[in-house]
């Protein structure tokens, strides 16, 4: 039985029902959330460590909800930005791959026992490692999770002319990386 958002937050407010509407969510929501931070950060452990520090915040924060925006809009917003944070401190900290030069997303990829693309799939996400972060996110939210601009602009606080821009170079980038093999 699908249970809606409205009835999480309801019973979220309730202390008797509290860890009990956590937990609905959670199931709710687990799997979207892994795959957009998973599509991020691009390996299992990490993705996995993310989601934890996700949770970790909606549980803190969910009671302060406003409900300005959708739930799952309002899920994913700290889903990408736990998961540039991430990025983001594994950069300063010279520890991600992506900084060493025996760095392959090929090998990561094929090694991963946790993803099943092809050549074709794992070229695409080599291509995609190139765009700056921005574009990046836009387009994996675009590509992958087929969300809609104007839901893209609450994760995002950004623009929907700007995301449209963003997706728009970022497709280009991409195309431009498959035509020059």
């Amino acid at each position: 039985m699908q249970v809606s958002d409205e009835e999480i937050l309801k019973e979220f407010k309730d202390p008797a029902t509290k860890e009990k509407a956590f937990n609905k969510l959670v199931n709710a929501y687990q799997e979207r959330l892994y795959w957009h931070i998973r599509r991020i950060v691009l390996v299992h452990a990490d993705a996995d460590d993310v989601l934890q520090n996700v949770f970790v915040k909606i549980w803190k924060n969910l009671a302060k909800f406003q409900q300005n925006s959708k739930l799952y809009t309002w899920l994913y917003r700290i889903a990408t930005n736990e998961s540039l944070t991430f990025i983001n401190s594994r950069k300063r900290k010279k520890t991600t791959p992506l900084e060493t030069d025996d760095y392959d997303l090929k090998s990561m990829l094929s090694s991963d026992p946790f993803f099943d693309g092809d050549d074709l799939q794992i070229r695409l996400e080599e291509a995609i490692e190139t765009l700056p972060d921005k574009q990046k996110i836009v387009f994996k939210l675009r590509y992958y999770e087929e969300m809609k601009y104007d839901e893209m602009s609450e994760v995002t606080g950004t623009s929907v002319g700007a995301l449209k821009a963003s997706y728009h170079h970022a497709v280009k980038k991409i195309e431009k990386y498959f035509s020059e093999d």
